[in-house]
């Protein structure tokens, strides 16, 4: 019973988006019906006398503009591509377990079987049409994103025309982190709304509302004044329809929900229960990998190539230290719904790519400064490397704040010892700045250039004062030097970040080498999705004075950089990842404290004032 409320609402809201397209048109047919209406009375003698004749050449000239502008503008609409989501292909022949699976459970659902499979590095999953004629039509590659991975074999060939079912697109954790049974239970409500899907009049109302959002985004792209004016009253008419029209496509999904939905409840209801909270668990890791673990190397110029089965390890770690997610580990004795794939490894690591391009907007092949990592690789390749930078670079701006190299802490352990270069790169040089009772020592900028790529001095005193306001606000350092330094940071890493993305937008534009993906969307808005907002001068602060601790662990006590799941880069001593070092760091530059940091830094045999090795 609920099945068929939950259709025959949809098919109501779906026969009311229809009426919208309809009376659009009886509007554009108006003008020319009372045209006809003129000519005809003209032609009998029954409408005639002074003024008709004007009458009927305006009034047969209004219909005739109307009708060709209604025609441009279903031209225009019929011809717009509509957005497709940058996917994976899974072709049958690299999954044809995956694919049994699906269509079993559709025809337990007695619904039509998806056309395709592909997937998605997000949690979630969706039926995606794709049967719009400009689809159809030959290409060179596959219209999914991600093609001609080494070892994916049955990807899309060319000239293949789209298929006519909705395709399947189901997130990459899910294949990598739920078992086989979960993962059926999780896309039962998905594949039931091929059922609706299939219905005449849904069918042609959700291709209406798609030709129209894909006329608005055509009609807002840059073109010529010429082509702006006409493309300006298109869009103004799109507009108005698809105002019209979404209250009712809205409920004409909401009714398909609810259909597929109520259909669903007979398959593995008692299992869905349990699939629903590894859902939850698996976007709560997943996102945390992507933020902890992949963005660092992503902005390191590396990808992860194995983001799905890091999901897995991360959500592993998660379980052993969260007593709420301990029964989960138990489940991994089970069958994983990636071994339905016949190659997960070569998947996984298009996924991992796509990943990269959504969520940083890295680009589509690897490069010189754009190479896959693996997991073992990870801490030499990028957390080494990260500190390492983040140490020189704040090295870089306390030389051009005028810090003095030497220190008297570290010019007196120096002398003693006899092996501490005075104007090598320390750790003390950085401690005594950022300490109320041991400044460094300041000298007098130079006269030209002495702030090196931080710009003009009078604009760095202006960021410096605006950072220690923002900083107040955000309850952050409160001492000057630490605001100062938290300033020159931000500056240095926003033109970083600029010069890397003129960089790499300028190539492939000079180039003019796009991919395969570039019909579907737009890799100038890249990255679609980015993970967080740009981090606080308090964040970048603390950040680079704790890769400065890392590295003189590394180099004067034998640490050595590791990869913890949950919290990304992390430093190991004697094979324990430490996890005390972040409030000390907080007290030196938020407080100017340096008591903590050094009864640390002396309990573990760390040299601060011994020169570290810099990238």
């Amino acid at each position: 019973m609920g099945v068929e409320v939950g259709a025959q609402a949809a098919r109501s809201r779906a026969l009311a988006v229809l009426r919208v397209r309809s009376r659009a048109l009886a509007v554009a047919l108006l003008p020319a019906a009372v045209a006809v209406v003129l000519l005809v009375g003209g032609s009998t003698g029954q409408i005639d006398g002074p003024g008709w004749g004007v009458t009927r050449w305006i009034v047969s000239g209004f219909a005739l503009f109307v009708i060709l502008a209604a025609a441009g503008i279903a031209l225009v609409v019929a011809r717009s591509r509509p957005a497709v989501s940058p996917t994976v292909t899974i072709a049958e022949e690299s999954a044809p377990d995956l694919y049994r699976m699906v269509r079993d459970l559709a025809d337990r659902l007695e619904v039509p079987a998806p056309s395709a499979i592909a997937l998605t590095p997000d949690c979630d999953s969706w039926l995606e049409d794709r049967t719009h004629p400009a689809n159809g039509q030959p290409r060179p590659e596959s219209r999914d994103e991600i093609e001609g991975v080494p070892g994916v074999r049955g990807l899309p060939s060319a000239h293949r025309r789209a298929p006519a079912a909705p395709v399947l697109v189901i997130g990459s954790p899910f294949l990598w982190w739920m078992r086989v049974g979960e993962l059926r239970a999780v896309l039962a409500p998905v594949v039931a709304g091929t059922g609706p899907s299939a219905h005449p009049d849904i069918a042609a109302a959700r291709r209406f509302v798609r030709g129209l959002d894909a006329a608005v985004a055509v009609t807002s792209e840059p073109r010529g004044p010429l082509f702006r004016t006409v493309l300006g009253g298109v869009g103004w008419v799109v507009r108005l329809l698809l105002r019209s029209c979404r209250g009712h496509a809205a409920e004409m999904e909401r009714g398909v929900a609810a259909a597929a939905a109520e259909r669903a409840q007979a398959v593995d209801y008692g299992l869905r229960i349990v699939a629903q909270e590894q859902v939850g668990l698996a976007y709560a890791g997943w996102d945390r990998l992507l933020t902890r673990v992949a963005l660092p190397a992503w902005r390191m110029g590396r990808w992860p190539s194995r983001l799905d089965a890091g999901v897995v390890a991360a959500l592993t770690e998660l379980s052993r230290r969260d007593r709420l997610a301990e029964g989960f580990a138990s489940r991994l004795g089970e069958r994983p719904a990636c071994d339905l794939l016949e190659e997960p490894g070569a998947i996984d690591e298009a996924a991992s790519l796509l990943a990269a391009r959504l969520f940083h907007g890295g680009p589509a092949e690897t490069g010189p400064d754009w190479a896959p990592v693996d997991w073992d690789e990870y801490p030499d390749e990028v957390v080494d490397r990260k500190w390492r930078t983040d140490a020189a670079r704040l090295h870089r701006v306390l030389d051009a704040l005028g810090v003095s190299r030497s220190s008297g802490a570290g010019a007196g352990a120096g002398a003693g010892a006899g092996a501490s270069d005075p104007e090598g790169p320390t750790l003390a040089r950085v401690m005594d700045h950022l300490s109320d009772g041991e400044p460094g020592e300041l000298r007098e900028p130079r006269e030209s250039g002495d702030l090196g790529d931080l710009g003009d001095p009078v604009v760095v005193e202006r960021s410096e004062t605006a950072a220690y306001e923002d900083e107040d606000e955000d309850g952050g350092p409160e001492n000057e030097r630490s605001s100062a330094l938290a300033a020159g940071l931000s500056a240095e890493v926003a033109r970083e970040e600029a010069a890397v993305s003129a960089g790499a937008a300028a190539p492939s534009g000079a180039a003019g080498q796009v991919g395969p993906d570039m019909p579907l969307w737009d890799d100038g808005s890249l990255p679609l999705f980015p993970l967080q907002p740009p981090r606080t001068g308090r964040e970048l602060l603390a950040d680079h004075v704790t890769a400065m601790v890392c590295c003189a662990a590394m180099d004067t006590a034998g640490a050595a950089p590791g990869l913890d799941w949950l919290d990304g880069p992390s430093l190991l001593i004697n094979g324990e990842r430490s996890v005390d070092l972040g409030p000390r760091v907080l007290s030196l530059i938020e407080e100017g404290d340096p008591a903590p940091l050094r009864t640390w830094l002396l309990h573990l045999g760390i040299r601060p004032e011994k020169p570290v090795r810099l990238v």
